[in-house]
């Protein structure tokens, strides 16, 4: 199963030269570019792992790739996303966000029905890796 969170997140796997020019395009219009990674890609895991602290004032998008080729060899088998995050008032949120790096094998989620109080039903959605494996350790 393939975990579509983001921009680009139902096309194929941008190459490193199209990252860059995504990176170059956030950073023509003065965005703040950051590398972030996970184990778990939990739909409601918005909070990922910050790699390095956020890349302010950086003009080139050679040092954000740098730092993603830093965190993939780190993080060989993680998941991997860059974030753009436009300051400007008005907006002060994150502009974009894309996965550059997943796993060989993205094991998926699952669907668990239980019944609560009053024959009420509640779903919840858990991660296949994160049963099988502790945190650190999944991929």
């Amino acid at each position: 199963m393939r975990v579509t969170q983001g921009c680009f997140s139902f096309l194929p796997d941008l190459s490193d030269e199209q990252i860059k020019l995504q990176v170059g395009y956030a950073m023509s219009k003065g965005w703040a570019v950051s590398v972030e990674w996970t184990d778990d890609p939990h739909p409601r895991n918005s909070y990922w792992e910050l790699w390095g602290l956020p890349l302010f004032d950086v003009k080139d998008p050679a040092a954000v790739m740098y730092e993603l080729a830093e965190c993939r060899k780190v993080n060989p088998e993680g998941y991997i996303k860059i974030n753009a995050f436009d300051a400007s008032i008005g907006t002060e949120s994150c502009v974009m966000s894309f996965i550059v790096q997943r796993p060989i094998n993205e094991p998926g989620f699952y669907l668990e029905r239980n019944e609560v109080q009053g024959r009420n039903i509640q779903y919840t959605i858990s991660s296949y890796a994160v049963q099988a494996r502790p945190s650190g350790d999944r991929y």
